[in-house]
């Protein structure tokens, strides 16, 4: 459906790899404008994500760039100033997540763009901050995961630290800073005044494993060990079945009661060891290892028929492979197929957002770098002469597949 409460709002988007990507796609979700300027060098994550047919679209940079506009420039070539000067005063909202002192150093900075549009919303996507010990810190999603104790969670889990097998910590500020914008937006268009986000992913991550993992440390005097108990338990993880792995939750003295009945431990149904929350709490390492024990003697299509009649919440254990074939999420057209320009036949991951019950439009495909650099320049207002100056100076290129200039 046409869901478009943004499409008055314009988007530079001077990020690359993901988190700054993720924000200004979920933008573009809800109508915003958006141009992404790219170097010449092209987006790390055009190869980093993986293989693909052209080499310059891997599937993450396809489900992260989708409905954006595309123009090649480089910025250190000087050039291409008259280019980007002309696209930050198009813009309501510049978006960055290069190292600040790079920022400094192109005049792209939030202080040198509100020294001359005050009006400006700059958000700024870094590791560390401007401020503290860390700031200007280079950094990446794992490099995040280690500092903020989140590998350090599966050493207290499982004796030793690992990565969580996404950039979740990229998907998880990008989503923040979209909020943050779309907050800052409403700002502005009642004062007129423009603002400067920041938001850290340290900072921001390291508070999302505090909020829970500082537990009982939260208190002064402390009254117990830091960590949710229940979380770090070694048995708190997807249970084997006879064919496989199930994941369930059972958390409430109903829940724990029907499950224990359904798998046929009843005498354990009043221990008073588990028989409330308060017990279980007492004795978690105890009740994780009954909560966690192998379901071998049926398969997992078994044990999830016999967990949902008892009302639990338990679903199948899923594997890249089996995940796009879910029947939920093909009843549901999570995933479609289009034709990209360069790449053929692609995946589009459609956002899972529904207005009034209807999903959002797909946005047009990720495009290859430069391919609307010369509209985007005619919608700057250069004339044909300027434009033809602009490539052979090599400020900004147009993409192979549309003629390279």
């Amino acid at each position: 459906m046409s869901f478009a409460p943004l499409h008055k709002l314009k988007v530079l988007d001077l990020t690359s790899v993901v988190v700054g990507p993720v924000a200004t796609w979920r933008l573009g979700q809800y109508g915003a404008t958006v141009i992404k300027v790219e170097s010449p060098d092209r987006d790390l994550m055009r190869g980093l994500g993986g293989q693909s047919p052209t080499g310059e679209h891997s599937g993450t940079y396809l489900h992260l760039n989708r409905g954006k506009q595309n123009i090649c420039l480089d910025l250190k070539n000087p050039a291409a100033r008259p280019i980007i000067d002309r696209l930050i005063s198009w813009a309501d909202v510049i978006v960055a997540n290069m190292r600040p002192q790079a920022l400094v150093r192109l005049e792209l900075d939030a202080k040198t763009i509100h020294s001359r549009h005050p009006e400006k919303i700059y958000c700024l996507l870094t590791g560390y901050g401007t401020n503290g010990p860390y700031g200007g810190f280079p950094t990446y999603d794992s490099v995040v995961q280690g500092a903020t104790g989140m590998a350090g969670l599966m050493q207290a889990r499982d004796g030793a630290p690992s990565y969580i097998p996404m950039l979740v910590c990229d998907h998880v500020v990008g989503e923040i800073a979209s909020g943050v914008i779309m907050a800052a937006v409403l700002s502005q268009r009642e004062t007129g005044r423009g603002v400067f986000l920041e938001i850290p992913m340290f900072e921001t991550m390291a508070a999302f494993v505090l909020q829970e993992h500082l537990a009982q440390q939260s208190f002064q005097p402390a009254v117990g060990p830091a960590g949710d108990q229940r979380l770090l338990s070694p048995h708190n993880k997807p249970v084997r079945t006879k064919d496989g792995f199930i994941s369930f939750t059972i958390n409430t003295d109903t829940q724990v009661r029907s499950f224990l009945i359904a798998t046929g431990r009843s005498e354990l149904a009043d221990d008073p060891r588990f028989n409330s929350v308060a017990a279980r709490a007492d004795n978690v390492s105890e009740w994780f290892e009954v909560r966690g024990a192998p379901l071998t003697e049926r398969t997992s299509k078994e044990w999830i028929a016999i967990l949902r009649a008892s009302d639990l919440a338990v679903m199948p254990c899923h594997t890249l492979q089996t995940l796009p074939e879910d029947q939920h999420l093909k009843a549901v057209n999570l995933i479609s197929y289009e034709d990209h320009p360069t790449e053929g036949r692609t995946a589009a991951i459609r956002t899972s957002v529904r207005v009034d019950g209807e999903s959002l439009d797909q946005r047009s495909p990720a495009a290859p770098c430069g391919w609307n650099s010369e509209e985007v320049l005619h919608m700057l207002g250069f004339d044909v002469a300027e434009i033809r100056g602009l490539f052979e100076s090599r400020a900004t290129q147009t993409s192979k597949s549309k003629g390279s200039r």
